[in-house]
């Protein structure tokens, strides 16, 4: 990651999020390089099912939407965005924080990891369990002030 100003960046993380990780990959492309008004505006739009975000690396029977890029296919990751949307207002309550330029923040940093697995089970017959994984992200945002 390239040296920046600590003075002028502000960052955020969700930990064990309860998202799915490919929605939160791809989303985490997209957002990235964007200014936080325009993220927002966005994955607001992915809530009301409006703007699909395009799924560049998970795309294997992925459906057909039209996007704004052109790409071809896209999905509506819902709570994905949701849990998003908190974040970016974490980093802007955080830049405000700072005494930072909330209009000139702009998201530099997204990355999202895999994280533990929890486990349930699902009963199934003469007793028996199936374990049932379900895997957590973490999160990493980081804003940047830049000179517009």
């Amino acid at each position: 990651m390239k040296e920046f100003d600590p003075d002028r960046a502000v960052r955020c993380s969700g930990r064990e999020l309860n998202i799915s990780p490919k929605a939160a990959t791809e989303i985490c492309s997209k957002i990235r390089g964007m200014r936080l008004d325009q993220a927002k505006e966005l994955l607001e739009a992915v809530q009301k099912k409006k703007r699909a975000i395009p799924f560049r690396r998970y795309k294997k029977e992925i459906p057909h939407h039209s996007l704004d890029d052109a790409w071809y296919a896209g999905r509506y990751p819902v709570k994905a965005a949701k849990r998003f949307l908190f974040l970016l207002e974490e980093l802007e309550s955080n830049a405000e924080y700072k005494g930072l330029d909330v209009d000139r923040l702009r998201i530099v940093h997204a990355a999202s990891q895999r994280g533990m697995k929890s486990q349930r089970h699902i009963s199934r017959a003469y007793g028996r369990a199936t374990p049932y994984l379900n895997t957590l992200v973490h999160v990493e945002l980081m804003g940047y002030e830049v000179a517009e």
